[in-house]
């Protein structure tokens, strides 16, 4: 990498890393939620709240990928930090469920405009980009692992109020930190237009071009992939939200009391299931320098579907199987991201990819958001068995589109 490719990435790892500790920590606080008497609502309550929140992180990515390409990455990326300490900020003094939900759409909304920012950046101003997506998405992992981690920790000595303010000084710091990065956004991008070994850059402007620049994406590959990126953030909201909550139902992973606190184990099994993902993460993203992402996606997901349809018969078996089980789900569901994440990179135009990137993540977090409610409704009025079922057929869907996008 040369220096401004190492700059860039220091930027988007920064960023990665900020909103995936944020986005992790929720399911944390869900848990605690629905173990106290905060706010007294159930599991399909929270499911919703939290979808709106969520639903706002991929549905803002859409004007967001449209900023980026207007405005550029950088400044959307600070504002990220930003609004997202802000709204931790709100959530800390939430006296009802209501404001929770206010401050969950605020950071939805913060949130949303980091990866179609992030990610363009990339591919626009990064030579060595298959790298450059590894590591980034290795960064977004830490911050996935850390969050929920932090969160935990934190319990152990302050209620949810006091976690939710701690929380905001991190992006305040981060904010701090990003601003002072100078980077070349589009350096991987020809003076002519041309993106290097690629295609023409015809930036969105005005709302004609908008309509022209989505009826183009959606006329070609993009299609398919947009139906990927829906099942893998059905599948990740989906088994994620909850997960927390369904590992501590587990005989071998119940409370148990040390020091005169009590220890929630599934807690910190979630916590590891996020931060080995930063092995998905770099195979991911070493598996396109060396082959074209729609040959492994389909491999991917029928793992994702295999592990589902195993989960809880093998979690049952004892503390050993339940912590192999989730290592290699830990793999599984972030090994999908960069692949899908260079697939829209092959399939796209330069000038449009910030928003052929806010369309992939209004697929991922918008639509995907939607797995919260379906994993928070079919809790419950269903069970856990009745939700892996559901997640192993979403897990099925997506290898059979990634097979369609392989023959196109």
């Amino acid at each position: 990498m040369n220096r401004n490719d190492r700059a860039i990435v220091a930027l988007v790892t920064l960023g990665h890393a900020m909103v995936h500790t944020y986005e992790l920590s929720i399911p944390i606080f869900v848990s605690v939620w629905l173990a106290g008497p905060a706010f007294s609502v159930d599991a399909a309550t929270l499911g919703v709240v939290t979808t709106v929140g969520y639903g706002l992180f991929g549905l803002g990515a859409l004007p967001g990928g449209v900023l980026a390409d207007t405005v550029g990455s950088k400044r959307l990326i600070v504002g990220c930090l930003l609004g997202m300490a802000g709204s931790f900020a709100l959530l800390s003094v939430a006296s009802s469920v209501w404001v929770v939900a206010v401050a969950l759409c605020l950071w939805g909304v913060a949130a949303s405009v980091y990866h179609p920012s992030g990610l363009s950046l990339i591919s626009r101003g990064v030579e060595a980009r298959g790298s450059a997506f590894a590591y980034h998405g290795m960064a977004g992992n830490v911050g996935i692992a850390l969050g929920p981690l932090a969160a935990t920790l934190l319990l152990l000595v302050l209620d949810w109020r006091g976690v939710a303010l701690v929380l905001t000084l991190p992006a305040l710091l981060g904010a701090a930190l990003a601003f002072q990065f100078d980077v070349d956004e589009r350096a991987a991008v020809a003076d002519g237009g041309e993106e290097k070994g690629g295609s023409k850059a015809d930036a969105v402007s005005s709302w004609p071009e908008f309509v022209a620049g989505s009826k183009r994406l959606f006329a070609g590959g993009f299609l398919v992939i947009f139906g990927i990126v829906v099942c893998s953030g059905l599948y990740y909201r989906g088994a994620l939200t909850f997960l927390p909550d369904i590992l501590g139902g587990f005989p071998s992973l119940q409370p148990v009391d040390f020091g005169g606190e009590t220890l929630e184990p599934g807690r910190y099994v979630y916590s590891g299931l996020l931060m080995i993902g930063v092995v998905g993460q770099y195979v991911g993203g070493r598996l396109t320098d060396r082959m074209a992402p729609s040959r492994a996606l389909p491999f991917a997901f029928a793992l994702l579907g295999l592990l589902a349809l195993v989960f809880v018969p093998v979690s049952e078996l004892g503390l050993l199987p339940v912590l192999a089980l989730c290592a290699v789900l830990g793999v599984a569901v972030f090994v999908v991201q960069p692949l899908y994440q260079a697939a829209v990179a092959e399939h796209t135009p330069a000038g449009t990819r910030g928003l052929s990137y806010g369309y992939t993540y209004l697929g991922v977090f918008g639509v995907g958001a939607l797995g919260g409610t379906l994993a928070g409704g079919i809790l419950t009025y269903a069970d856990v068995d009745t939700l892996f079922l559901v997640l192993a057929g979403i897990g099925m869907l997506g290898a059979a589109a990634s097979l369609v996008l392989g023959r196109r």
